[in-house]
Parts: C-alpha cells; sequence; structure tokens
C-alpha cells in the first residue's frame, strides 16, 4: 500500500520549493500587519494579496504551518520570523502558498499542539519551531504525516523527514577546516567549553580529520577559562597547525592570547565558530588578528536585512535568518534529514569589520 506521504528527498524538495516563498528577492512594500497572538484555534490563514511583485500563475493551493513563540520570552523573534514571511509572500504575490501561523508559546507541550493544530487545518509541511525541546514534540505529533523543517541548530532532531535548517556544530567545522587544509594544514586542536556545543564540536572535529584523511584531532575541554594557560601548554606538546576555538566573546580572547603566550615564535593558525559573528569588537585583540571563522555569505544576508528594513522600519534579528532559504547561505536537501550549507570563511581584521577570504561553495562541493 502506498503511503500518503512518501519520504525522500523528492517530497521535501517540494516543499522546500513552496517554502522559498518564504526567501524575500526584491525590495517590497510593507506588508499588512496581522495579529497572531490569539490562541491556535482562532489564527487565521494568510494569503499574498493579488498585484504583488511577480505574481504567480493559478494552481493548487499548498498551505505550511508556521511554528512560532508568538508570545512568551522569544515572542519578538517569532514575530519577526513572521513578519519576513508574510513580507516574502506578500512581495511574491504567489497565491498559491498560505501560511497558517500556530504559536508555540516557547515551550514543547505549545509546539505540539501547535503542529497538531497545523496540520488539522491542512498544512502539507511544518517550518519550525525554534528550540531543540520543541522541534521534539512538534517532530512526534508530525512524524508519518508531514515534513519538518526546523529553525534549531540542534542536528541530533535531524532524520528521515526532519530537516535542521539553523547553522549547526558539524556544518560550521566542516567549512572551516577545509578551509584551513587548503593551506596546508593537517594536525588540528580544539580548544572549547566542556559542554554540550564543545561536544558537538569535537565530534565533527573528528569526522572532518578523518574525511581528510588527517591525524586524529587534540581535544582539550574546559569548564573555567582560567585553565587556559594549562590547555596551551598542552598544545605546545602537541604542536597543532590549527586550533580551532569553541568560545566566542571573552572565551576566545583568553584563548588566542594563551595559546599566543605558548607560541611565541609561531602560533597556529586560530580558526573560530559563528559565535564570533556576534563580537564586532573580536579583531580589536592582538592575538586573533587574521584568525578564521565561518558565517553566511554576506550577499544573501545583506539582501535580506535591507528589505526587511525597508519595510518594517527595523533590523532582522540574527537569528531569524534560520527561517529563510537563502538568507544564512545556499542549502542542498539530503537524504534522511541530511543538509549541506555553502558557508563563507572570514578573517577577523584589527580595528574593523571581518573580511570575507572565501566566498561560500555550492551545496555539495568541498567544505560544504
Amino acid at each position: 500500500m502506498r503511503r500518503r506521504f512518501p519520504w525522500g528527498v523528492a517530497l521535501a524538495s517540494r516543499c522546500l520549493v513552496l517554502m522559498a516563498c518564504l526567501v524575500p528577492i526584491a525590495c517590497a512594500p510593507q506588508a499588512p500587519q496581522r495579529d497572531f497572538r490569539r490562541p491556535a484555534a482562532g489564527v487565521q490563514p494568510w494569503t499574498a494579496p493579488s498585484g504583488g511583485g511577480s505574481s504567480a500563475p493559478a494552481g493548487p493551493g499548498m498551505a505550511v504551518g508556521l511554528l512560532l513563540p508568538l508570545t512568551g520570552g522569544n515572542a519578538p523573534l517569532g514575530q519577526a520570523m513572521l513578519n519576513a514571511a508574510q513580507l516574502a509572500l506578500f512581495d511574491q504575490g504567489d497565491r498559491r502558498i498560505e501560511l497558517l501561523p500556530r504559536d508555540t508559546r516557547g515551550t514543547p507541550s505549545g509546539a505540539a499542539q501547535a503542529a497538531q493544530a497545523a496540520l488539522s487545518d491542512g498544512a502539507v509541511a511544518l517550518a519550525g519551531p525554534l528550540t531543540l525541546a520543541e522541534t521534539a514534540q512538534a517532530v512526534g505529533v508530525a512524524r508519518g504525516r508531514a515534513p519538518v523543517f526546523a529553525f534549531t541548530s540542534d542536528e541530533t532532531q535531524a532524520g528521515t523527514g526532519v530537516w535542521v535548517l539553523g547553522i549547526t556544530p558539524s556544518q560550521q567545522v566542516r567549512r572551516i577546516v577545509s578551509a584551513a587544509a587548503e593551506t596546508g594544514a593537517r594536525r588540528f586542536a580544539l580548544v572549547a567549553p566542556d559542554d554540550a556545543f564543545g561536544q558537538r564540536l569535537a565530534v565533527a572535529l573528528r569526522a572532518a580529520a578523518q574525511n581528510l584523511g588527517a591525524p586524529p584531532p587534540l581535544i582539550l575541554f574546559s569548564s573555567n577559562r582560567g585553565d587556559m594557560a594549562g590547555m596551551a601548554q598542552q598544545l605546545v606538546a602537541n604542536p597543532p597547525d590549527a586550533v580551532l576555538i569553541g568560545y566566542g566573546g571573552a572565551g576566545a580572547r583568553s584563548a588566542a592570547n594563551a595559546i599566543a603566550a605558548a607560541f611565541p615564535a609561531q602560533a597556529p593558525r586560530l580558526l573560530g565558530t559563528i559565535l564570533w559573528m556576534a563580537d564586532a569588537t573580536l579583531g580589536q585583540e592582538p592575538a586573533l588578528t587574521g584568525a578564521w571563522f565561518p558565517g553566511p555569505d554576506p550577499v544573501g544576508r545583506a539582501r535580506f536585512d535591507q528589505q526587511y528594513d525597508t519595510a518594517f522600519s527595523e533590523r532582522a534579528p540574527r537569528l531569524a535568518g534560520a527561517a529563510f532559504m537563502g538568507a544564512d547561505g545556499p542549502i542542498r536537501l539530503l537524504e534522511a534529514g541530511g543538509l549541506s550549507r555553502g558557508l563563507a570563511v572570514f578573517a577577523l581584521r584589527p580595528g574593523g569589520e571581518a573580511e570575507m577570504v572565501q566566498p561560500a561553495p555550492l551545496p555539495g562541493g568541498p567544505g560544504s
């Protein structure tokens, strides 16, 4: 007996094409505002008005459940994602696409109820929710009924019929290790906090080194930034070509200075994560000058930021990019929830913004 929703890339790609309408691709006028903070039962669907930017031909309609925290602590971010989704539909004028916004309230139980409400109202795919705990509950409701495109960056949630759209630790590590390897780096090390993020970086670095045929990396964890000098001395005993620093902000500064002090002649190349994008002052730290880190291609992100600002007179939150194909770089869906993402590589420059040194590769190519 044929299943109603046969899983695989073909179905996912169809739904992703549907979701691609969430990607703003041209400046658009102000989208009409609606209040979607009411209980799920009272939320009305939203479709693009006729006469938008690039009106699509008439055809069968498709509904996407948009699972967002429209109330609770993450409501500002949820509203920003909803604004941009409406903006994109308004711009394209594609009346075949219907958004069904449902409030997760920022809780796991709310996400489950939001998913059930959207599916009951005819959604053929779910976009969202935001967090690990919410995603687990929404996936439980949607399994076997509709594909889920979650906004979390926790790739442990990915699987058959579930794609994680946030920028994951493994995507970051693959990209930055590939870039370093192109300059001759073969021996890698990790200096990271002893937490879930650090552990995922370690798993990803081991896998990336293995794929390169490089030696197993040296993994150093710390629960206290005061341990940086000790970890740096361990690096001296096994000098790496490149060190991935799993800290942002003050932690990144402390690690870089400790490594610079331990290697007075020539320090290994320093690598970072997307955490570094949140701190524009890191380039002012001499020990971090020239350090590399991965991030979304600036062209797609700048286009999204400009359109959002034009329509809503405010800057979109950084995390809002997870909801929109293209804003955080090109992606390619793979089987069983796999996803390949193109990320650029940036270098920290003293006293200025980070400079892109390598553009984002096409998904599926080296480093993606």
